[in-house]
């Protein structure tokens, strides 16, 4: 058998068609298939290489840090330097009630974490999400996740899960003194970059001090300088409860966390002990990429440049068969009429070299979220490769 007939028959598959590329190699903005065939990456292994693919100062704190050592005990007992390290890089650069690391090994788990934390410390069950909202897969993420479509095929799920409409401020109403935590996306990614309007985040920060539950933001996509700043909620002047963070956290290696105060985060110490625990989270490995990836987010200028990055896409992206562009940052959802012209054009894209998708959420809107470094030559190209396209199209 062959590479891809070994791929088909022995990896978990997530739907009937996969794209099988075979990519060998990845660098900076680009991807290599096993034919040499290049290609532009615009989605950044979905927003977790933001420093590009294998940044040279992360192989190397990896390489380092193997050499020291690799797993060696359960999370949260031995004094492991490189998560020391991050973590206090992390509080650092958070609003002093962001002061408390809980690592994991993914966002959704993150997630979890976080559902976990706002129960123990308000002593309630019940909580909030969003419509068109993603936190993850697990059974607790899926139970806040905003659609039906993803949650029908496996309920029962968790009780007690209000979903209200984002950027409505009439549904706050529905956020009481029951309510454990409110857990939204500060962008929505999935719907397409749907943006908090009109002052609705504070009041939905508001709104949660007024009963007393936990603001949960989930920055796991936009976090890390996607949109324009190092932490998305920097734009609209709130400060959650709990901050989660996935994907980029890791410098492309798997990492997760959720973050709150010390005095909230201790009531996993008692009444159970071991209130929460994981085995994986916080792997030194990753932890010492994450720490070396942001040291490169913060020391190389990159987050200063993605609003003029975002400006050259919008300046490109412009033709009759696209019906509108959202964007925030560096994180744009480019929209057509169907599905099946969205993924016509994507298949057409990948054909010409230039690698992306659609959101689960709208799903006739073409996915744009690349390196935070990529070239302005190489934004040229993949819009110029995609006007093409539509010009054929049309």
């Amino acid at each position: 058998m062959n590479n891809r007939q070994l791929f088909l028959q022995h990896i978990g598959q997530t739907s009937e068609a996969p794209l099988c590329l075979n990519i060998v190699k990845a660098l900076g903005s680009k991807m290599w298939d096993a034919d040499g065939k290049e290609y532009i990456d615009l989605i950044a292994g979905i927003s977790v290489c933001n420093i590009g693919h294998s940044h040279p100062l992360v192989v190397e704190a990896i390489k380092k840090q193997v050499d020291d050592y690799l797993h060696i005990m359960v999370y949260g007992e031995l004094v492991e330097n490189p998560q020391v390290q991050y973590a206090t890089l992390l509080s650092k650069h958070l609003p002093p009630s962001l002061n408390s690391i809980f690592f994991t090994t993914s966002g959704s788990e993150a997630t979890e974490g976080a559902m976990k934390l706002a129960k123990r410390v308000t002593g309630r069950t019940q909580m909030v999400s969003f419509k068109n909202s993603y936190h993850g897969s697990t059974q607790g993420a899926l139970s806040v996740m905003g659609s039906e479509y993803w949650q029908q095929a496996f309920r029962p799920l968790l009780p007690g899960i209000t979903q209200l409409q984002y950027n409505s401020f009439s549904d706050l109403e529905q956020i009481t003194d029951q309510t454990a935590c409110v857990i939204a996306e500060t962008i929505q990614a999935e719907a397409g970059v749907n943006i908090p309007q009109n002052g609705w985040l504070a009041a939905l920060r508001k709104r949660c001090d007024e009963t007393g539950a936990l603001l949960v933001l989930d920055e796991i996509q936009s976090g890390f300088g996607r949109n324009g700043t190092l932490w998305a909620f920097e734009q609209f002047q709130v400060v959650p409860d709990v901050l989660l963070l996935g994907k980029a956290l890791g410098g492309g290696m798997p990492l997760g966390a959720f973050i709150a105060d010390k005095k909230l985060m201790d009531s996993f110490t008692h009444n159970p002990v071991l209130g929460h625990i994981n085995t994986f989270g916080g792997h030194p490995v990753s932890c010492a990429a994450g720490f070396a990836a942001m040291q490169v987010l913060l020391n190389e200028n990159i987050i200063e440049n993605v609003f003029a990055k975002e400006q050259l896409f919008l300046s490109m992206l412009q033709h009759p068969l696209i019906k509108s562009v959202n964007s925030k940052g560096l994180m744009i959802a480019v929209e057509f009429d169907l599905f099946e012209t969205n993924k016509k054009i994507i298949d057409a894209l990948i054909e010409e070299g230039v690698f992306t998708d659609w959101f689960l959420f709208a799903s006739n809107a073409l996915r744009i979220a690349p390196p935070l470094n990529i070239s302005n030559e190489d934004i040229t190209s993949a819009c110029n490769k995609l006007i093409v396209i539509l010009n054929k199209i049309t």
